[in-house]
């Protein structure tokens, strides 16, 4: 959803490897998912204080070969929805007091 902030579960094990993937383990279900170096850089800025829109741009600044905006956050928000389904990311939950 748009303006929507995500953050990565805490759970979570990021394991960086050498050639910039990476790999996600969830020590729950002791699974492990493989993501590339644009998986690593939105993965690393699910902090709960940026937006699917704002991470997409970053994208789009941060790498030369990027298609239009339109076509990163798409593709952003496709990857961060495979994270919310396999329970890896989740939405930011506010208390109003």
């Amino acid at each position: 959803m748009a303006g929507d902030k995500i953050v990565a579960n805490q759970m979570i094990i990021l394991r960086e490897e050498f050639d910039d993937w990476a790999i996600l383990f969830d020590p729950d279900t002791a699974e492990g998912y493989t993501i590339n170096p644009v998986g690593v850089f939105i993965w690393k800025r699910l902090d709960g204080r940026c937006t699917i829109e704002e991470i997409a741009a970053e994208l789009k600044n941060n790498c030369d070969d990027a298609p239009e905006l339109p076509l990163v956050t798409a593709d952003v928000h496709e990857f961060i929805e495979d994270l919310l389904a396999k329970g890896l990311a989740g939405y930011e939950i506010r208390i109003k007091q």
